[in-house]
């Protein structure tokens, strides 16, 4: 791995520093919110905003860095996040917090674009494997430490942000630098809700309620963790294990999936993961068991992405994987601005606990889904499966990072 990352060091230190400022923020706002004792649906629509923006920019920011290049494409992004990033230590109106959100959606939108269409210049066949996988322990990485930066607010509430603000300035340097030819954006063009119904009906159900579960999660999660009595120090542990869970058991579902009937696995890791929430709903856990099904349900719902697309992806010619992978994406998205609606109408309803309820009936209702699509049709012949891949879920462009092609 280390000799395929070596041309790509300045790409990838980028996504790392840019997710360690950023990648906290979500759970930062939702925070501050609850402490200002705004209601849970306004803090839903807050982390709404957010995946709204990411959404609007997948699908407009592709013209803007075929016009002006990446590199002035990435800076504005770029600064336009940082400056967002302190306007929250500067303005505290939860209403233009929303635009802010939006702001930042569409910003890292288009740095993902920047990055990962840039990294699949350098890909070729014998090594796109190794950077994807890079690229995404650099991305979860730079997430999860990012989260114990919450712990700078204890005695300056308006540190976090304005550390956040410097290290994504800081993340301009890499790039900026970087003596690497730009690219040219390879436009993709996503299958429409129908056409991926049609190749694969647990692909895209299983794609929209994972969106929704994890929306949810990011827009709510730290607002669940504070208000059944965890300090700040807990909550960016709890997060930080949520995250490293996800990561760990990626590649070992995947590989199982690999193994056996593919719809086997989406179904165990939904009623697996709605189990988890179970227990989070019901049990009365203390603060260290609480943390242990919070990785745990990162572990299963994480996985769930990557393997819906695998799944998908069984179905398809070689010629369709990256429209189809794409439409995924915009999917997720799409689940995603729905997630914190749906979490924070249910802990208006039931309290702390009705995150996880919300949850968990998602991570359910994809778990029935797949159990009819198992009665319903015959399983993919395990040398018609392709190999499993784990996937970042961030933009189009991942699925031309993630394409066999040339």
């Amino acid at each position: 791995m280390l000799s395929s990352a070596l041309p790509i060091r300045s790409l990838l230190f980028a996504i790392f520093i840019l997710m360690a400022g950023s990648g906290f923020l979500s759970t930062l706002i939702a925070i501050r919110l609850e402490e200002a004792g705004a209601a849970a649906l306004l803090i839903g629509i807050v982390g709404t905003g957010y995946f709204a923006g990411l959404t609007w920019g997948s699908l407009k920011v592709e013209a803007l860095i075929a016009r002006i290049g990446h590199i002035r494409a990435f800076a504005a992004f770029v600064t336009v996040f940082s400056a967002s990033s302190l306007t929250y230590a500067i303005v505290d109106f939860p209403y233009l917090w929303i635009a802010l959100r939006l702001v930042d959606g569409f910003a890292m939108a288009g740095v993902f674009v920047c990055l990962e269409s840039w990294l699949n210049k350098q890909a070729q066949p014998h090594n796109r494997s190794t950077i994807l996988a890079a690229y995404m322990i650099a991305l979860y990485c730079g997430q999860a430490a990012g989260q114990f930066l919450l712990n700078l607010g204890d005695n300056s509430p308006d540190l976090p942000f304005m550390v956040s603000a410097v290290l994504l300035s800081l993340a301009l340097l890499p790039v900026l630098l970087t003596r690497m030819e730009q690219p040219h954006i390879e436009r993709t063009v996503p299958f429409s809700l129908k056409r991926l119904y049609t190749a694969s009906p647990l692909g895209i159900v299983g794609t929209l309620t994972t969106g929704a579960m994890l929306g949810a999660f990011y827009a709510m999660g730290a607002v669940y963790v504070q208000r059944i009595g965890m300090d700040l120090s807990q909550v960016a542990f709890f997060t930080f294990s949520v995250i490293a869970g996800g990561v760990l058991l990626q590649y070992p579902l995947g590989l199982l999936s690999d193994r056996f009937d593919r719809r086997r696995v989406i179904v165990w890791c939904s009623l697996i993961a709605a189990a988890i929430c179970a227990g989070l709903v019901l049990l009365d856990l203390p603060n260290e068991g609480t943390i242990l099904l919070g990785a745990m349900f990162g572990g299963f719902a994480f996985a769930l992405y990557p393997l819906c697309v695998a799944h998908t992806n069984d179905h398809l010619e070689e010629d369709e994987r990256i429209g189809a992978s794409s439409g995924l994406v915009l999917t997720y998205s799409a689940g995603a601005v729905a997630g914190p609606l749906i979490g924070s109408t249910a802990m208006s309803v039931a309290g702390p606990a009705g995150l996880f309820f919300a949850i968990g009936a998602l991570a359910l209702l994809g778990g029935l889904f797949g159990l009819w699509r198992m009665a319903a049709s015959p399983p993919v012949a395990a040398d018609d499966q392709q190999p499993f891949q784990s996937l970042p879920r961030t933009s189009p462009m991942a699925a031309v990072l993630e394409s066999e092609e040339d």
